[in-house]
């Protein structure tokens, strides 16, 4: 067996590796500087999102809640729209739709979902948020505020912020369970004690989460235990739009000096790109797995460009043959694999739209039982007996009577009386269809329909073509 120290191993490796930094949560919590620009606006634009998942569920419509998942009853309501197991399909498509959206905006601009609306990275700059104006929004302050010696200031700074990052925890389990659960009636069953288990449970899992990740470990979420940020590099290509430092222009690196330099770059060497990463890292090292592609290393960069009277751009996005291969960007939309992740998004689309506009105010199924398939009567004639299924997908109670078409010489029991189905309810009937077989000769197998009506609303009918079997 070869040893590890008999295997040759290039001392430039080792030297690559240098110069990459990962900061794996030893020490002080990575504390970023917040600045003002283009980026940190759209920032917080894309965390603003997040206000629909602590406010929509407390919306109504027609004296329900507007957007709920009914799990107990298998019912999802849309506004006015219900969908049920069945409609499951819809869901997919939409599913599938945010998806292959995910993947075409990483494949033309990177981790965008990671910077702007991952919801570790909004909930961890909403914690670092409170934690700033509590403790210092810089490490050098920050650091100074814990090690300084206990004091009633300090032990008061920190009971405040802990008992916002827990009440911020809390509301966002509560804000969970009130997509599941009618919102007012949720609150009012919490504040008597009297919520079911599986609420108190989801409100103590995210509580405990949301004040552990986004309170403590923060970044190392996204580099060890986030899935998606290890996908990136499968989603990027040469065209791939990303933040990047402009080494051509920015090396050599020199610091600000009134003394003339011969050979210098447009980088001051001044850190502020690296100061206000929330995740640390430095990008005029590359393109690393902890950028989120957020953008605030452009605000930072371009700020300082302005004060030094150099252009903007050094830090920028760009793709790898604009900034390699000097090679013009391709426009986006003539990317094949932006028109493939395009169509299959319209498909989606066209298919929800279908979806949302065609679904039938009933789901009819009929079942043929097979053991046995068919009975022979002491009389001659011929027994099959169904079992018939009607889901009511409307909000109101159906009057269903059922008849059948197309078998003849038969006599059906079991469907003589109206059927009454509440709302969101199935109601299996067994039916028993005869045929007198000496009155004609039919086939061994014949097709016939089902027929349910609403005898209130004719427009309410459905149909389901079950079989006969006779030999």
């Amino acid at each position: 067996m070869t040893k590890l120290a008999d295997i040759p191993v290039k001392e430039e490796l080792y030297d690559s590796l240098s110069e990459w930094s990962v900061h794996t949560g030893e020490g002080e919590n990575v504390t970023a500087r917040r600045m003002k620009g283009k980026f940190r606006t759209l920032k917080n634009g894309g965390m603003s999102v997040w206000l629909i998942y602590f406010i929509f569920p407390y919306f109504r419509w027609d004296n329900h809640q507007a957007v709920l998942l009914d799990l107990p009853n298998q019912q999802f309501h849309f506004f006015s729209t219900t969908l049920f197991p069945q409609d499951i399909w819809v869901l997919s498509l939409t599913l599938l739709f945010f998806a292959i959206l995910l993947a075409a905006v990483t494949g033309v601009a990177g981790r965008v979902f990671c910077g702007y609306f991952c919801f570790q990275t909004v909930w961890t700059d909403a914690f670092t948020f409170i934690e700033g104006k509590l403790e210092g929004n810089s490490p050098s302050r920050k650091h100074k505020f814990n090690t300084a010696p206990w004091s009633s200031n300090k032990v008061i700074r920190k009971l405040i912020k802990h008992v916002l990052w827990l009440s911020i925890a809390v509301l966002t389990g509560i804000s969970f369970s009130a997509w599941f659960m009618d919102a007012f009636e949720l609150w009012d069953r919490i504040v008597s004690f009297t919520a079911p288990k599986p609420a108190w449970i989801a409100i103590a899992t995210f509580t405990f989460f949301t004040y552990w990740f986004a309170g403590f470990m923060r970044e190392q979420v996204c580099f060890w235990l986030c899935p998606y940020a290890r996908l990136q590099g499968v989603m990027y290509d040469q065209d791939t739009m990303l933040p990047a430092y402009d080494a051509s222009r920015g090396e050599p690196r020199t610091k600000l000096s009134n003394q003339p330099i011969e050979e210098k770059g447009a980088c001051i060497d001044c850190n502020v790109c690296v100061a206000v990463c929330p995740t640390g890292i430095d990008i005029r090292k590359g393109q690393q797995e902890g950028c989120i592609t957020c953008g605030l290393c452009i605000d930072a960069c371009d700020s300082i460009m302005d004060k030094v009277d150099q252009p903007r751009g050094l830090i920028r996005y760009a793709s790898y043959k604009e900034l390699y291969k000097n090679v013009e960007p391709v426009q986006f939309l003539k990317r094949p694999r932006v028109i493939v992740y395009s169509l299959i998004m319209l498909l989606s689309v066209a298919g929800i739209a279908y979806g949302f506009g065609n679904l039938p105010p009933t789901e009819f199924k009929v079942i043929h039982e097979r053991q046995p398939l068919f009975v022979k009567m002491s009389n001659g004639e011929i027994q099959n007996k169904y079992i018939l299924k009607l889901l009511n997908k409307t909000k109101n109670t159906l009057e269903i009577q059922y008849s059948i078409l197309g078998l003849e010489h038969a006599t059906v029991s079991g469907i003589e009386k109206m059927i009454t189905v509440e709302p969101g309810k199935i109601i299996p009937i067994n039916v028993l269809v005869r045929v007198d077989v000496s009155a004609s000769n039919p086939p061994a197998i014949q097709e016939f329909i089902f027929i349910a009506t609403d005898i209130n609303h004719s427009s309410i009918r459905t149909e389901y073509t079950a079989i006969f079997i006779s030999k």
